[in-house]
């Protein structure tokens, strides 16, 4: 039995204290639309305010509503999906921290606002995100980096996939922020240390799962529904991924790692201690939580401008090899 006592410290707790106070632990267990008002009653109770120079519109791309933020001119855009277990969440409930995002890197940044579910199943979801992504890839020049916290982590991943074979429409990087990326290995690692996670459990999981396709589960095999069930890893962009120690998804960013690695791929992934789903919220109020966000912020940044701070595990031991152990991140 983890002690969480022992994992998470007292800042987090306050924050875990404030989330309940707002969003029940049980909120899964609400009807949609209570779920959506306590919800939207928590992201008000947490939303910072925007960071000065940041301007937004609401517009849309491909048929989607959209909001893009901008800080200056650049040549880079961020297209940033939402999580919320695909039933909850909108461009409200992201909005200080996609403006934070822009005034950060100074990076365009592109929020979309996909349909949920249950009024929405795939592939539906699946296409708005990618109707989405292709109109803003042709509006705007210049580089794509695809970024996404929990369900948006799995929309950025799947956009991913689906972008790599397409001419002229892979992203330079994605960052995916706690993501749920639809393993098949529900029998180890996170799945069952965290199971009863504060914020979300494997019990929670399975509900939003079935919420997301209305019950059918014939769309486990298709990589636009869970990228780590796809059957090729190779040719996708640079991917970071950040995720919390005490959450079931964890072992989501360890696996789609080492997918890529194993597909000649770039790939990275940090496991932040002590923290649980949906810390993004926590930034402002936990030591821990600042340096999850600095974490994805970084590499953003980084992945905007063609760069690639970090060793791989391949790299690393060519470097320890060599004599030269100069690592700055370690996959």
């Amino acid at each position: 039995m983890v002690d969480y006592n022992a994992l998470i410290d007292d800042e987090v707790w306050a924050y875990i204290r404030k989330v309940d106070s707002c969003y029940p632990p049980h909120a899964v267990d609400l009807s949609v639309d209570e779920q959506r008002k306590v919800y939207d009653r928590m992201c008000t109770a947490f939303r910072a305010p925007r960071p000065d120079g940041v301007m937004s519109w609401d517009e849309p791309y491909g048929g989607v509503t959209c909001r893009r933020y901008e800080a200056g001119a650049s040549d880079v855009t961020v297209v940033y999906y939402h999580g919320g277990g695909s039933v909850v969440g909108s461009l409200e409930s992201h909005d200080d921290i996609c403006a934070e995002i822009c005034a950060r890197t100074g990076y365009r940044v592109i929020a979309v606002e996909y349909a949920l579910a249950p009024e929405t199943l795939f592939p539906k979801c699946f296409e708005e995100c990618w109707s989405a992504f292709e109109a803003i890839r042709s509006h705007w020049t210049g580089s794509i980096v695809l970024v996404g916290d929990s369900a948006g982590g799995n929309r950025a991943a799947a956009v991913a996939h689906f972008a790599r074979d397409k001419d002229g429409e892979r992203p330079v990087g994605q960052v995916l922020m706690y993501p749920s990326l639809g393993t098949r290995r529900t029998d180890r690692g996170s799945y069952v240390e965290h199971a009863q996670a504060p914020h979300l459990t494997t019990r929670d999981l399975a509900i939003y799962r079935l919420f997301r396709t209305g019950g059918v589960e014939s769309a486990v095999d298709d990589p636009r529904h869970n990228p780590l069930q796809d059957s090729d890893f190779s040719h996708l962009p640079p991917t970071v991924v950040v995720t919390a120690q005490c959450d079931p998804l964890s072992s989501d960013g360890e696996e789609y790692r080492d997918a890529i690695l194993a597909a000649g791929g770039k790939a990275v992934w940090f496991e932040e201690p002590g923290l649980v789903h949906a810390c993004l919220r926590a930034r402002n109020m936990s030591a821990r939580a600042r340096v999850f966000f600095d974490r994805a912020v970084d590499a953003i940044d980084a992945l905007g401008k063609g760069d690639w701070p970090y060793l791989t595990a391949s790299d690393a031991r060519d470097a320890y090899t060599a004599g030269e152990w100069t690592l700055r991140d370690s996959a």
